[in-house]
Order: structure tokens, then sequence, then C-alpha cells
């Protein structure tokens, strides 16, 4: 059996789809990822075989850096960063405006392309990262089945009623103006309406036949593998389609002496991450660093394009590198703060490790509403808190004993995410 992998050319896509298709190669089987040069290291670290089809005009294989991509996407990345220094509602509003050029680009040629992966790779499976819009242009119509992963809170594939890049719920830190709101879900409904467009127009170029498509952002495959905890998914409301919850899709990581040598001392800590992009924002990384200071805990800090001098004094008993093996850390972490990202919640949780959330854009709010909805966790704006605000948040987690955690992490263990994922496809069982 052969599976083909989608993913655009970014770690933090690629980490979860590759760890997915470990299942297939566990199992003997080929496992082909489609994706961008700049990851293929990693690719080559999972065990798996790589074909290229970059999706996109930038690229991430570990830590995002403007200076580093073309220019265009640089200018758009620094805009990014900025406009988080603004708030929810200007980040926002600023990656509505940016999905007409960065989610299709080059469409047709990218499409075309997956279809001649398809012919060369001739899967019998194919699982696809429900950001390769132009991937999934290609699939569909062309009538292809396929598994569409979905990274992130699962509000990531709006439903009836929903807006793409409009949160359906944010956490009580975020008061934002009624008045903003309404402009802001009338933007991204005007994006919607155009990438649709789009989408249709592509879609006509390809075959001519082509039927148009309501909502580009809420088509999907034919199976929806939603790379998330149930338990943060149950009472959202949400009317889901066919679809498995993975969990997480925990990874193996390469032993790094370092790390091994500084967990030999038994005492707690705290992980931080702010993930591959948000890492830039050094000045709410200096606040979660002077709290813990304030606390008088030990951390493990990745900085990722922050510098460790921008952290303030580093006592000695912490662990600050740009990169750390994150799964690792948390399978041993009293609590940990992030940015909401997918990998750093959904690893957090499948361990029982307590978050306090920092968001700063698209789905991260209404994951970190989720958090604060089912008291894994606190969110707080971070824009706002001070270090004071971050140490009695650290704080509140690390006494909370979560009942529910334990039983997350316990019941991941016993069905792990690949393993999910390679059951709804093969008909097998998920148990490991």
């Amino acid at each position: 059996m052969t599976l083909l992998v989608i993913t655009p050319d970014y770690a933090s896509h690629l980490l979860p789809l590759a760890t997915i298709g470990t299942a297939w190669r566990d199992a003997g089987d080929d496992v082909v990822v489609a994706t961008g040069p700049a990851t293929e290291p990693i690719v080559h670290e999972f065990g798996l075989r790589r074909v290229d089809l970059p999706l996109g005009r930038g690229s991430n294989a570990g830590v995002m850096r403007p200076g580093e991509q073309p220019k265009d996407e640089a200018a758009s990345l620094q805009g990014f960063f900025d406009a988080t220094r603004r708030g929810m509602v200007p980040t926002l509003a600023y990656q509505a405006r940016e999905r007409l050029t960065d989610l299709m680009w080059d469409p047709v040629g990218r499409a075309r392309r997956t279809l001649e992966v398809i012919d060369e790779v001739a899967p019998d499976a194919i699982v696809v990262d429900h950001l390769a819009f132009s991937a999934r242009l290609a699939l569909q119509t062309a009538g292809i089945a396929y598994a569409d992963v979905v990274l992130g809170h699962p509000s990531a594939l709006p439903v009836a009623g929903e807006v793409y890049g409009f949160p359906p719920a944010w956490p009580t830190a975020f008061a934002p103006d009624a008045s903003e709101l309404e402009d802001l879900r009338m933007l991204c409904t005007e994006v919607s309406r155009r990438f649709t467009d789009q989408w249709n127009a592509a879609a006509r170029e390809l075959d001519p036949s082509a039927s148009d498509i309501p909502d580009a952002f809420a088509s999907h495959g034919d199976l929806v593998l939603y790379n998330y905890p149930a338990e943060l998914a149950d009472g959202d409301g949400r009317a889901l389609p066919a679809h498995a919850f993975l969990g997480s899709t925990r990874r193996d990581e390469a032993a790094d002496p370092e790390v091994e040598r500084w967990l030999a001392d038994d005492e707690p800590f705290v992980y931080v991450s702010f993930g591959s992009f948000l890492s830039v924002r050094d000045d709410v990384l200096a606040r979660v660093a002077e709290a813990l200071r304030t606390l008088g805990l030990r951390a493990a800090i990745a900085t990722g394009a922050t510098e460790p001098a921008a952290l303030g004094p580093i006592p000695s008993d912490w662990l600050v590198r740009g990169f750390l093996p994150q799964v690792r850390l948390l399978g041993r972490a009293a609590a940990a703060v992030t940015h909401g990202g997918n990998n750093s919640v959904t690893e957090a949780v499948g361990q029982g490790v307590p978050l306090v959330v920092l968001p700063f854009s698209t789905d991260q709010f209404a994951g970190a509403a989720a958090i604060e909805r089912t008291g894994l966790g606190r969110a707080l704006d971070p824009n706002r808190a001070d270090a004071a605000d971050l140490a009695a948040a650290i704080d509140a987690v690390l006494r909370s004993g979560s009942s529910s955690l334990a039983d997350i992490a316990r019941a991941q263990r016993e069905q792990p995410g690949p393993a999910i994922a390679y059951a709804a496809l093969t008909g097998t069982s998920a148990t490991s």
C-alpha cells in the first residue's frame, strides 16, 4: 500500500502530517510526502520519501525569519508580526486580506503539479493538510478521494453559520468592540467570497465542466481528520462533517544529551514556546521569563527567533535554546506557556500538561477559549498581560490538578492519533 501525504513546506504543518504517516510506515507500507524542499531533512528523519510539490511562496524548516523568505513573503510576514502588536482584531483583519495572495498561490500550476505527483506515486490513499488549498482544488476537481487533516481548533474548517477567519469564540481576556467585530466579519465574508471566486475560476480552467462550490474555505475531503482532542471540541455545538478526532499526533524525537542531563533534576519546571512564527514576540517572552523568575520556577524556554539575551537574566537552572525537543519536555513539564498553536496545545493536552495560552492569531483565539471553557488552563491577552498577571496564571494552573487532563492523556496513550487515522482510512483497529 502507498500513502501520499500532501503538506505545505512548513515544519509546523509537516510534523503532524508526517507523524500520521508513521502508522503506515510502521505497517510496512510506502509513505511519500509531497512538499517543498525546505523541509526535506525532516521528511528523511521520519524515514519517508519526498517528492517535490511547493505549495506557497514561503517556507519554514523550523524558525520563521522574514529575512530568509522571498521579498513578497518577507513583507507579508513583517506586516503580520506588526499587526500582532496592535491586537486581536487588527491581526485577524490583516490575515484576512493576506489570504487572497498566500493561500492560492499559482493555483492552476500547483493543482496540475499535484495531479502529476499522483500519477507518479499512484497512491492507494491520500491525506492532505487542509490549508494545502491548491492541492485540494486539484483533488476535488478531478474527483479523487482524500482525507482532509485540519490542524488547530476545528473552526479552521468553518461549518454552517461561520465565516473563515472570524473566531466563533474567544477567551474572556479579550473584549473587542462590537462594531470592530462586525467590520471584521464583513471583511472575512468578502474575502471568503473572493477566495471562492478564485477557486471556482481555477477549477474551471482545470476542467471546464467543473461545478462552482459555494464556499471554498468550507470545502473538505471525504473524511476530515481533526488533529485535536475531542474533549476540547465538546460543547462547541458545531455540526461537523464525517470525521475522526486524532487527539494529537505525538511524534518520536531523537535523544538530546543536553536535555536528558537537564531532566535528571526532578524539580518541576514550566515549558515555554511560541512556535516557529510567534517566537518573534520577544517582548512577551521577556514578560513570561520575568514571571517565572518571580515564582522561582525552573524553565525550559524555546526562544526561536528571539535572542536569549532578550529574556533578561537567565537563572543557572533554566534550559534556554533556540529549539528544544517539545514532546520530550512536555512529557515531564508541570505546566506550559504557549501561543496556542496546534502542536503546542495538542502535545501538551495529550500528555496531561495544563496550559497558559497567549493567543495572537487565527484559530488560536477559539482554541484558547476551549482551553478556558474546559478548565484545562488559562488564557490571557499577550499584549496586555504583565508579568504579575502571567505569574498569577502560571501559579493557578500549577495548582489546578485537573483530572480531565489525566484522563485525556491516558486515552491518547491507548489510542494514538496516527493509529486512529490509520484505522479510519483502512478499516482496522485503532488500538496501539
